[in-house]
């Protein structure tokens, strides 16, 4: 068993008795969280200004006989409804190869300003520029600093549903032979709501950069209200594509932890 699976059971116990015990559970004229995890799209809108939103989960990857395990977490902080910045990577990582060799440590770091446009009460444009930082040690990051620009359109539509589409470019840091600089890429989501608490939604993504194989998966997800201020999620991604992996596994949750301003 990976080292992660205990650590993370009771890193996602202790969270959630934390935020049970907190008044964020039972106050509904707090803010409610803006849940990002666990798609690969972004919406346009931005978490609650002044309130730090963490979401936090585990995630197992296989591909080809190895396998990937890690902590993902993001941190969260609007300005204003226009203007935020989030913070995220994997708290910690554990690698097993093909050969059965394993290796663990902490992953890259990403830091992305946000701009919103809004259109409407139901619709918006959003802006985001982003820079990964290779944090990671032992190889089990990219080993590289990446830098990209995301465009997303979001929208509300028929009763219950809701649409968000991302486009981007990152400039990669590595300068591989015969690799292109520029790596772009494309998302498309669509979740609903279906009962008072339950949500589900549906997500093709993928990548193109020239000199390497496109990748290309669809992920299916679910996700809980315990309350405005707490979301549970989980959801499965399968590559469709060769060049991207077979399957990933992840499950987690977004919480209101602390006003800061």
């Amino acid at each position: 068993m990976s080292p992660l699976v205990p650590r993370s059971i009771f890193a996602a116990c202790a969270l959630a008795g934390g935020i049970g015990a907190s008044p964020a559970r039972a106050d509904d004229s707090l803010p409610a969280v803006v849940p990002y995890r666990p798609s690969v799209s972004t919406p346009a809108t931005l978490s609650a200004p002044g309130w730090l939103e963490v979401e936090a989960g585990v995630q197992r990857s296989r591909d080809d006989g190895s396998r990937r395990d890690s902590l993902p977490y993001t941190l969260k902080l609007a300005f204003t409804p226009d203007w935020g910045i989030r913070i995220g990577g994997d708290a910690a990582v554990h690698e097993v190869d093909a050969t059965g060799s394993s290796r663990s440590g902490f992953g890259d770091t990403s830091i992305v300003i946000k701009r919103r446009f809004a259109i409407s009460d139901a619709s918006a444009f959003g802006l985001e520029g982003s820079a990964k930082f290779a944090t990671a040690r032992n190889g089990l990051g990219s080993g590289h600093n990446d830098y990209g620009v995301n465009g997303i359109y979001s929208s509300d539509f028929a009763p219950d549903w809701h649409l968000d589409v991302n486009l981007n470019a990152t400039r990669m840091g590595d300068r591989g032979a015969g690799l292109s600089n520029m790596q772009t890429g494309w998302a498309f989501a669509v979740s609903r709501t279906v009962s008072g608490k339950w949500g589900i939604g549906g997500e093709l993504s993928g990548t193109h950069r020239g000199g390497s194989a496109s990748t290309s998966q669809v992920l299916a997800a679910a996700s809980y209200t315990a309350s405005p201020q707490l979301v549970f999620d989980a959801g499965v991604a399968r590559g469709l594509t060769r060049a991207s992996g077979t399957w990933t596994f992840m499950a987690g949750l977004t919480f209101l932890a602390a006003r800061l301003f």
